[in-house]
């Protein structure tokens, strides 16, 4: 029984399906100070871009949507992109700069975000860079972070969204970052526009404090499962995560006993590898969500929890690959 839980077992047919990624792809500019004297570490990050690179590390064909820019930050994001077997042939190339977030984090290694991004590449793409098909291979889409509330690049993955909804599964994580979006009743309208369009939607106990204060986790899940969820998971932190379906009852994964260096990252690491468990179950789609049962549940859960847990091992984002997770799990 252990050896299963630590790596899902692949149980559908091994045809190439791909899993596409939209959202940002930034320069995260991290900064330590001592006394007078500053330091700054450029790494390339945005949560989306994170989760792609995710994805792609733990074997799943991954493809990448997103505006690029032409300058040097953008040319370095797409040769990372490359370089880690990503698709990137649905990207927008622009002139605009690329968004630099600066990062600074407190005692406990919480980031804390400085973004500097309006009218940069990320929040660049229309409608009119949307493919107008995608191709069968495709058979789930994950969207998330700021660009699903800034312009224009929201009305054009909400297009997309509900272009492709229930054809295509479609994951979504909210990653709140207030000092982007702090209009958060705006925001809130804008994600309700997004959940009828989603099967899975993965969001972190602290984002849900902030954008929904006071609502309890089952009276929220609730409602995202009226508007047309079938899996929604929960991550808090050290705690570990729980997974929630609708008429069940939640299936939940405690954290990893580790030394965090920070938490940067730890979130989109768990959710490809919640994805990547996922799709070796046969699980990506809405027929196969409702019918997974609590034991898969919970190895996709502890898989994705081990993942974010390597992830909190070293600085900044920088997602694992299978077989670091799977040495995680056996220290």
């Amino acid at each position: 029984m252990a050896l299963e839980r630590r790596m899902p077992v692949c149980r559908r047919q091994p045809n190439p399906m791909t899993i596409l990624v939209c959202g940002e792809a930034i320069v995260d500019l991290f900064i330590e100070m001592d006394g007078r004297t500053i330091r700054a570490e450029p790494v390339l990050g945005g949560s989306p871009f994170n989760v792609a690179i995710g994805l792609a590390r733990l074997g799943v064909a991954t493809s990448y949507l997103g505006a690029l820019s032409s300058d040097i930050f953008g040319g370095a994001i797409r040769a990372r992109l490359l370089a880690e077997a990503i698709d990137i042939r649905h990207a927008v190339t622009t002139d605009r700069l690329t968004t630099i977030s600066v990062v600074g984090t407190d005692a406990t290694g919480h980031p804390a975000y400085a973004f500097h991004g309006e009218g940069k590449a990320d929040r660049s793409v229309d409608l009119n860079d949307l493919p107008e098909t995608l191709g069968a291979d495709i058979h789930a889409i994950v969207m998330g972070s700021y660009t699903l509330a800034v312009e224009p690049v929201a009305t054009a993955y909400l297009a997309l969204a509900r272009r492709e909804a229930r054809t295509r599964l479609i994951s979504i994580d909210p990653n709140l970052r207030t000092s982007v979006t702090p209009d958060l009743e705006r925001w809130r309208c804008q994600f309700a526009e997004f959940l009828p369009c989603a099967e899975i939607i993965k969001a972190s106990n602290e984002d849900l404090a902030v954008a929904f204060p006071g609502a309890s986790h089952r009276d929220l899940m609730e409602s995202w499962f009226a508007a047309g969820a079938a899996l929604c998971v929960v991550t808090h932190g050290a705690q570990g995560a729980v997974a929630w379906r609708p008429g069940r009852n939640p299936v939940v994964e405690p954290g990893r006993q580790i030394e965090p260096v920070d938490t940067v990252g730890a979130g989109d690491s768990f959710h490809a590898a919640l994805l990547a468990s996922l799709d070796r179950f046969g699980a990506l789609s809405r027929k196969a969500l409702f019918e997974l049962n609590d034991a898969d549940l919970s190895a996709a859960l502890s898989f994705a929890v081990s993942a974010s847990a390597t992830t909190c091992l070293r600085r900044g984002a920088d997602p694992p690959r299978s077989i670091e997770i799977v040495a995680h799990r056996e220290r």
